[in-house]
């Protein structure tokens, strides 16, 4: 197991590596935790809630995932310094960024705003009057969220980036704390509708994002914010963040896009199909759960060891880390199988909705033992090499040809009708894996920096 041991004078021992790791396990573990359990309280309101509640959560699923994308390509740029001991262009780097994304995610609201007629009545299909209103109301109350959460990912992404995942840890937990024990007391002991669900979200956001940022003005820490922090646009470096971010953000949005329009074709199939598919979506979240998390981790080794220029590194850490990748997926995969029965039990779905999440968690489990990785983990060391565009391309490519074109062949055409969308899921990740697959073992990817 010559993969497990230190090397000497390499960035990260197997002590720091854990130290990044469990923080990040943790904190995708609060995230699922939270969601899960969201999802069984909106259940308690009703099938039309938990049809709403995931129209509207795939929408903005879309805009965090934007945001997101422009706090790690802010993240990876301030990372980029730091590895060449440019500590104080780094701090400006994380100034760029707070200051862009808080103004883009504000501009965001906005329009959601402007375009809700919109986004429900078209973007969404056709769809029962009580799926509908439930979220309309959902809508309103969130969006209200995302200048808040786009802070929040920004200190979360800079905080990741310097190997202090734990500060991310421990907000995330305090923030869905809020979350948990502000809809239990506003659903269960005042006895409200949906709103119990969606205030605390957006209270728990706020929290978390003024908080996230107040650390960041913490002079002691590595990055962190110049204090008063300077309103102006330093074009240099923000060039830099969007080089990485746009190409990241649009691979992104193509994504959820996708996913989007795959829940319009879902949502023609009844309200009993869009709520299984909503629970299976919040089950096989748990199931990648590692994934997620160490993928985190080889963009914060990566990047840094790319700073060295030590590309002997990069394909240690990228081999480590897909291995360990694959071993924790198989755990938490065949734990979610195993526990079904009660999940099912808890959620008190129909019989024919328990029957459709039955089948798609044991595909999904299958499939994620064998491609996920490859899919999604690998794809983090192109990016740390700036080779963002390439996984951009890629990206969007297999999400329209494979995953949309086969959905609308498998699951209309055919018949097969969502279990026929989840094979053109599974078929984009084989296109994925076999092309970034090549293109890590071409090694392009090393004059992209």
């Amino acid at each position: 197991m010559h993969f497990l041991k230190d090397h000497e004078g390499y960035c990260f021992t197997n002590k720091a590596l854990v130290n990044l790791i469990i923080p990040l396990m943790v904190e995708q573990f609060l995230i699922v935790f939270v969601g899960i359990v969201d999802s069984i309280m909106v259940a308690s309101v009703g099938e039309a809630a938990v049809s709403g509640v995931s129209l509207v959560d795939t929408i903005f699923i879309l805009l965090i995932s934007l945001l997101a994308a422009l706090a790690i390509g802010g993240a990876v740029v301030c990372g980029q310094f730091l590895s060449k001991k440019e500590k104080a262009e780094a701090c400006d780097v994380a100034n760029q960024l707070v200051l862009f994304t808080s103004a883009f995610a504000l501009a965001i609201m906005l329009l959601v705003y402007i375009l809700r007629p919109f986004i429900l009545n078209i973007a969404f299909g056709r769809i029962e009057a009580d799926v509908s209103y439930n979220a309309n109301l959902y809508l309103i109350i969130i969006a209200a969220s995302l200048p808040m959460i786009a802070l929040y990912n920004a200190g979360a992404a800079i905080f990741r980036m310097i190997g202090d995942s734990k500060i991310v840890m421990l907000m995330s937990l305090f923030m869905n704390g809020i979350n948990i024990i502000g809809n239990a007391i506003l659903l269960y002991g005042l006895k409200w509708g949906l709103e119990g669900i969606a205030i605390p979200t957006l209270i728990s956001r706020m929290i978390a994002g003024v908080i996230m940022i107040v650390l960041l003005f913490n002079q002691e820490k590595v990055l962190h914010f110049s204090h008063p922090i300077v309103v102006k646009c330093q074009w240099l470096l923000l060039k830099k963040i969007l080089h990485i971010g746009v190409p990241n953000g649009l691979e992104n949005s193509m994504f959820q896009l996708g996913k989007i329009f795959i829940l319009s074709m879902v949502s023609s199939f009844g309200t009993t199909s869009i709520a299984a598919n909503a629970l299976s979506n919040t089950l096989v979240t748990f199931q990648i759960l590692p994934g997620i998390a160490m993928g985190l981790a080889l963009l914060t080794v990566t990047v840094q060891s790319i700073g060295l220029g030590s590309y002997e590194q990069v394909r240690y850490y990228t081999k480590k880390i897909v291995i360990l990748t694959y071993f924790m997926i198989w755990v938490t995969a065949l734990s979610i199988i195993v526990l079904l029965p009660v999940f099912l039990e808890i959620y008190g779905l129909s019989y024919e909705a328990t029957q459709l999440t039955t089948q798609r968690i044991i595909y999904h489990g299958i499939c994620i033992f064998t491609i996920w990785p490859l899919s999604f983990i690998l794809s983090n060391t192109l990016r740390a090499a700036n080779d963002v565009k390439y996984c951009m391309w890629v990206s969007i490519l297999s999400v329209w040809i494979f995953r949309i074109g086969f959905s609308l062949i498998l699951g209309k055409k055919f018949g097969l009708g969502v279990f026929g969308v989840w094979i053109a899921m599974t078929l984009d990740w084989v296109v994925r894996a076999f092309c970034f697959i090549i293109r890590y073992l071409f090694g392009k990817w090393q004059f992209q920096s």
